[in-house]
């Protein structure tokens, strides 16, 4: 791995008090700890970028290329300027709710639905406690912080961290004469659509599923068990009459939005158009900052939960109603947050290339495994897929 990768997370040994709290707190046993010395150093190859030994370390020893304390307060600042709002939503990138879901937690908790500033993050885990104090000192009056289910949580243990920080803030900001729900946290994992209506108990929801969610019933369709579905999409990609589907990314909704998207494109005579698949985990930059990686090479981005919740058919949609190629942006095995049921996707993409090659559309499809860790990784290998796509253009033309 270059140079330039292994950057993302570092420890600044300057700083550093060896006190080894990032060591004891990374879920993913990312951080080595010399036992005689004490020394702690991050092995990239087994980080995540969750962000929690950062927003952990107590000397700001730990330096973060994504959501850095300094960028976070910025964007808030700059949002708290523009809207006027008084109200911050904290959610987890992978469990972001719909806006209409956002709005209906915010009535809920008695907030105003009209200006409030959603910030997603890769783990709420990730957020340190002078960030909340930091946000209410700029004019935030109520923070909700969207979390996962524990049991849902991608980063293993970022929710319970969150939780534990946001008991203590909340204490100290009650004795700094601060409301008692000035911070409120708020529970959400999204789950599938079931639709029994239209189940024809084929089953093979109950088979696919990974963390064995959906049980079969006799002379009856088959159960979901909704405090065992992860939202991983699995089910929902095998159904055969989109019966059950994940919630926020229904094939009719996800099938409009890039049809939409590819029209707009069209009236703008931009060419050639591409459509990114983009799986949430994968690629901050991209997903984050769309104006400079995106839009102005005339790509659209849609996201998804997960490389196995991406249907194919999709891809053929796209390349049939506008698009001049679709390129699939997914996590390598070894980041893939939901790891079961990953065989899958793999023979679901075997299919969708050996469909497009008997139909001539295969160069204009492209699979990229990307990793936060790989700085401006994807967007070289957009340029190439790009020019690659053009040049098979103007050859049709």
């Amino acid at each position: 791995m270059g140079e330039e990768q292994t950057v993302v997370v570092r420890i600044n040994q300057d700083y550093c008090s060896r006190c080894s709290i990032c060591y004891s707190i990374c879920p993913y046993e990312a951080i080595k700890r010399d036992a005689e010395t004490g020394k702690v150093e991050i092995d990239i190859q087994k980080c995540q970028v969750c962000g929690i030994c950062y927003s952990a370390c107590p000397v700001f020893a730990i330096e973060i290329l994504y959501y850095d304390y300094e960028s976070l307060v910025g964007y808030v600042d700059n949002e708290l300027k523009r809207t006027g709002a008084e109200t911050l939503v904290l959610m987890c990138r992978g469990n972001s709710p719909s806006t209409l879901e956002v709005e209906e937690i915010l009535a809920e908790q008695g907030l105003s639905l009209k200006n409030y500033v959603p910030l997603r993050l890769p783990c709420s885990g990730r957020v340190p406690t002078e960030f909340i104090f930091k946000v209410l000192g700029l004019g935030v009056k109520n923070v909700v912080s969207i979390q996962c289910e524990d049991s849902f949580c991608r980063f293993k243990e970022g929710t319970k961290i969150n939780t534990r920080r946001l008991f203590l803030s909340k204490k100290v900001l009650e004795e700094l004469g601060f409301a008692k729900d000035t911070v409120k946290v708020v529970k959400y994992s999204r789950k599938v659509v079931y639709d029994t209506a239209k189940c024809v108990g084929c089953d093979k929801c109950v088979f696919i599923c990974p963390y064995a969610a959906i049980e079969a019933e006799h002379f009856a369709t088959p159960k979901i068990l909704y405090d065992h579905c992860m939202g991983c999409g699995a089910c929902a990609l095998v159904c055969p009459h989109h019966a059950i589907q994940l919630k926020g990314f229904e094939f009719e909704n996800v099938l409009k939005r890039y049809c939409n998207s590819a029209v707009r494109l069209k009236a703008d005579g931009k060419s050639p158009l591409i459509l990114v698949f983009c799986c949430q985990w994968s690629e901050f930059s991209a997903l984050d900052n769309p104006e400079t990686v995106l839009f102005k090479r005339n790509a659209v981005t849609l996201e998804v939960p997960c490389f196995k919740a991406l249907d194919p058919v999709h891809v053929v949609n796209a390349l049939q109603n506008g698009f001049d190629g679709v390129m699939a942006v997914v996590c390598s095995s070894q980041d893939c947050k939901l790891q079961e049921g990953r065989d899958v996707a793999e023979r679901n993409m075997a299919v969708l290339k050996d469909f497009l090659k008997k139909r001539n559309m295969l160069e204009r499809f492209e699979l990229y495994e990307a990793s936060p860790r790989d700085i401006g990784g994807f967007e070289k290998k957009l340029e190439q897929f790009i020019q690659k796509v053009s040049a098979l253009k103007e050859g049709r033309a």
